[in-house]
């Protein structure tokens, strides 16, 4: 049989730091509130475009791979916060890597975005259409939050992380997955914008609806049954995993996704302490940074779990290989004398206020 390998890997994360104190600064919010609801005490705030990051996750993925990106043969970006509509980013990611031989399209799943993209390139790769895929999952989202609303504003961060997978003979990488779409909630995660809007009377307010308490329900539930699905296909037990690396959204989500997997604490990929939310740059991200540490071995066991809007859920199993260290310098960062997290925020928040007061409504 014809596996996907997970070769080469690779992140991005801009430098600028907002933390919870810096948030309090213009919000009625407290260190204590966000980390106790959330475990969330800073995020990064990108002064670059999701493209960009995108490009620097990639060739720090090709890099850890040694593989040229002329070698490539398709990439697939997850994003839902793409810099333009029309092209799509992977062409930018395309042109900017040099990856002139492969075919590029984005997919929007939000938070799942990784692991849908990891699904249906492992799924390519296994059917022989193609044979190194490179997928990515980028996210600018500090752009698109209301900034007057602390509810969601405090959840989320820009980022993006990267994967090479390429066509090997070894028992190795996605060996089984189930996506799936809850979508009767669909609204209860959403951003009011899109090309539903009115162009010509569109007044700067882009409302993010996010009812919490629906969206923890009903991801608790996805993902435990993704999960399951996931154990049912492989006749794998909680006994046979090695290590959690979930979406991180919520630390209490996290936390639950442990117990339910029995996977002892240290062995459990947890950093949205540092990051908050990145969408669909959560999963590659954690999965650099499981590997830098070490918690992912040679021959690990893996499990991941995902959700987001749509609602769009999912849970995969993944068996590492034996190569855990990059085969190049796949450290490659933004530059770090760009504006301060604060001045790339306040703007925003300030616009947002003043647009919400025109509509009577501040």
């Amino acid at each position: 049989m014809t596996y996907a390998e997970i070769t080469g890997w690779g992140k991005c994360v801009p430098p600028a730091i907002m933390t919870n104190d810096d948030l309090a600064t213009f919000l009625d919010t407290s260190d204590e509130w966000i980390r106790t609801r959330t475990g969330i005490e800073e995020r990064r705030v990108s002064a670059v475009g999701t493209s960009t990051m995108a490009r620097v996750a990639a060739e720090n993925a090709l890099a850890a791979a040694d593989v040229d990106a002329t070698e490539v043969d398709l990439i697939i970006v997850a994003s839902c916060t793409a810099d333009e509509i029309i092209p799509n980013m992977a062409s930018k990611v395309q042109q900017d890597i040099g990856a002139k031989n492969a075919a590029a399209f984005d997919l929007n799943a939000a938070c799942s975005g990784f692991l849908y993209a990891m699904h249906y390139a492992t799924g390519a790769i296994k059917a022989g259409m193609h044979q190194k895929v490179l997928i990515i999952g980028a996210e600018r989202l500090t752009r698109i939050l209301d900034w007057t609303k602390r509810e969601s504003a405090v959840l989320f961060g820009d980022g993006a992380g990267a994967m090479l997978l390429e066509s090997s003979e070894n028992e190795v990488g996605l060996l089984a997955s189930k996506v799936s779409c809850d979508a009767d909630a669909r609204d209860v995660l959403s951003l009011d914008f899109g090309l539903g809007f009115d162009r010509y009377d569109f007044d700067g307010v882009m409302p993010f609806n996010f009812e919490g308490q629906e969206i923890f329900k009903r991801a608790v539930k996805g993902m435990s049954a993704a999960i399951e699905d996931v154990f049912k296909q492989t006749g794998k037990t909680v006994d046979d995993i090695d290590a959690l690396i979930p979406h991180q959204a919520n630390k209490r989500l996290i936390d639950f996704l442990g117990k339910m997997c029995k996977v002892p604490e240290g062995k459990t990929m947890v950093n949205i302490q540092k990051y908050g939310n990145t969408s669909s740059a959560t999963l590659p991200i954690a999965f650099c940074e499981a590997l830098e540490t070490g918690m992912v071995k040679p021959g690990d066991t893996i499990m991941s779990a995902v959700f987001g809007g749509g609602l769009t859920c999912g849970a995969g199993l993944i068996r590492w290989g034996e190569r855990v260290t990059p085969l190049g310098d796949n450290q490659k960062t933004l530059p770090e004398d760009g504006p301060s997290a604060l001045d790339l925020i306040l703007p925003l928040y300030k616009g947002s206020k003043a647009a919400w007061e025109n509509k009577g409504r501040g």
